[in-house]
């Protein structure tokens, strides 16, 4: 497998751009939902997916998750699918969140953060987008607005190949 790597530096909200990846084989990734849903990323191939790490007290992250929620409405019916990993929290607080933020995507629970840390996470939030060969093909170490701009551009790209 190669390496992933994810910039562990300081990063002004907004202003990260997508880092294009050599097609990396992400980590394994099997997690239920807060619902109890079981989601394993190698079940996904065939569909676009956005890996998403966030935390509820990420300003950045409470910014960009209105746009995931429209990419998600705007993307029924189509072979794409968004997993949210909350990190470093736990289910009350990933609870009192979703409560004003309500959503129709899956949030899964990281409470020890050991998904963020396979994945080599270092910035809230961080971004995957996984390609239909189950293969990492972009990283965003940090918010932006999903449902339009270069976001929306690149899952465009990857549902056409």
């Amino acid at each position: 497998m190669g390496g992933l790597i994810v910039f562990a530096f300081a990063i002004p909200v907004w202003s990260a751009e997508f880092r294009k990846v050599d097609a990396v084989v992400p980590p394994a990734l099997t997690m239920q939902d807060m619902r109890g849903v079981d989601h394993d990323l190698s079940n996904y191939k065939g569909q676009v997916v956005l890996v998403n790490f966030w935390a509820s007290w990420c300003p950045p992250c409470r910014k960009e998750m209105p746009s995931i929620q429209r990419l998600m409405q705007k993307m029924a019916g189509r072979p794409f699918v968004i997993l949210a990993i909350d990190s470093g929290e736990s289910r009350e607080e990933a609870d009192a969140y979703l409560k004003g933020m309500p959503v129709d995507f899956p949030i899964l629970l990281d409470p020890e953060s050991k998904e963020a840390k396979s994945w080599k996470v270092f910035a809230m939030p961080t971004s995957f987008l996984v390609d239909k060969h189950g293969r990492i093909r972009y990283v965003l170490p940090s918010g932006t607005e999903w449902d339009d701009g270069d976001g929306w551009r690149l899952i465009q790209e990857l549902l056409t190949e």
